[in-house]
């Protein structure tokens, strides 16, 4: 009988501490997105500088083949992150005439982010709470709500 209280209680507190545990692991990923997007706005200055204009796409940031860096592969970021995805999130980097756009989306919404991402040239990091992607019309990351 004790032994069944004792597994009751346990029970009872894993109810409670689990999603407190997913929501702290949750928030730990969206700020670690936001800390790689600031890291990709850096790399894509340093591109520009190297090449004269900005990286396509995450793999011609990515590792090089064979140690030579070039516009394909300028070894700016790690082979997980050339892949497009980290953390939980799925990242897709789009070249564009006069920049470029990054955007962030969890891989499972609602478990592995609750936010998703967005940031440009312009350096301004914009979030949107839900599944929809964010975009340069989402409100600012940090600032209240448009």
């Amino acid at each position: 009988m004790e032994l069944l209280i004792v597994v009751a209680i346990l029970l009872i507190i894993a109810s409670i501490a689990i999603p407190k545990y997913n929501d702290a692991r949750m928030s730990a990923q969206e700020m670690a997105t936001v800390q790689t997007m600031k890291t990709i706005q850096t790399v894509q200055v340093q591109y520009y500088s190297q090449f004269g204009r900005f990286a396509a796409n995450l793999t011609e940031l990515g590792p090089a083949q064979g140690g030579k860096q070039s516009a394909a592969a300028a070894d700016l970021v790690s082979a997980d992150l050339a892949t497009g995805e980290k953390a939980g999130y799925r990242y897709t980097l789009t070249g564009t005439p006069a920049g470029y756009t990054l955007t962030a989306v969890p891989i499972a919404y609602g478990t592995t982010g609750r936010r998703t991402f967005y940031t440009d040239q312009n350096g301004v990091v914009r979030e949107n709470w839900g599944a929809e992607p964010a975009t340069p019309n989402s409100k600012e990351l940090g600032s209240a709500a448009k």
